[in-house]
Formats: C-alpha cells, structure tokens, sequence
C-alpha cells in the first residue's frame, strides 16, 4: 500500500496515523520531494469514478490560480495542472492496488482495509 501526500498535511497526517493505530503498513510517497508523475495521475484518474476528487479546491494553490485556469477543469487541463502544481492534488491517496481513495474517511479506511 501506497499513501501519496504532504509530509506537512494535516489531513495525510490523520491518514497515517489512522493506518498506524491499526498496524497496517503503507509506504509513503512524498509527492513534493519524491515527484508526482502525469501519468501517475492518468493512471488514478483511470481508476476513479470522478477524476474530479483528485482536484484539491480548497487550498492556497488553487485560489492563486488564474481564473481561466481554474474554469478549465477538464482531465485534459486539470491534469498536467496538477502534475506541475503538485498541491493541486486532494490528499491524501491511497492505493493498495486493487482500491484507490482520495482524502481521510475512516469509514471508508475500515470499509476497505480492516
């Protein structure tokens, strides 16, 4: 299992601790120090029902975004958007595989993983 995200982020923060608490083991990928590809984020836009969850609106780097760029939200734009701006990106994601989850929902954690 895989947990892409911010070292930083207190959301990936409650995500690993969550994991940690019940002693599954992940490998953690720093996608500010250790890169987040495009086609890493084709590949998970693939896997998901909405590609859009992969779309952190809420944070500093989408305010500073232009308003052009963020009307073009779609994959073909959004995308490469992310893979260059890599904060642009919902974390944390969790891949062990066979499921893909985006951000901290313990509900979903123990659906899928307990």
């Amino acid at each position: 299992m895989i947990i892409y995200g911010l070292t930083n982020c207190d959301t990936v923060k409650k995500a690993r601790l969550w994991f940690d608490e019940h002693q599954i083991e992940y490998k953690f990928h720093d996608i500010r120090s250790q890169g987040l590809t495009l086609e890493t984020l084709k590949q998970f836009a693939a896997r998901l029902e909405d590609w859009q969850v992969l779309l952190n609106r809420k944070g500093m780097t989408w305010r500073k975004l232009s308003l052009d760029q963020q009307l073009c939200t779609n994959i073909e734009t959004a995308l490469p958007l992310i893979a260059q701006n890599r904060t642009l990106m919902k974390r944390p994601v969790i891949d062990n595989g066979s499921v893909l989850l985006v951000g901290f929902d313990t509900r979903m954690y123990e659906k899928h993983f307990l």
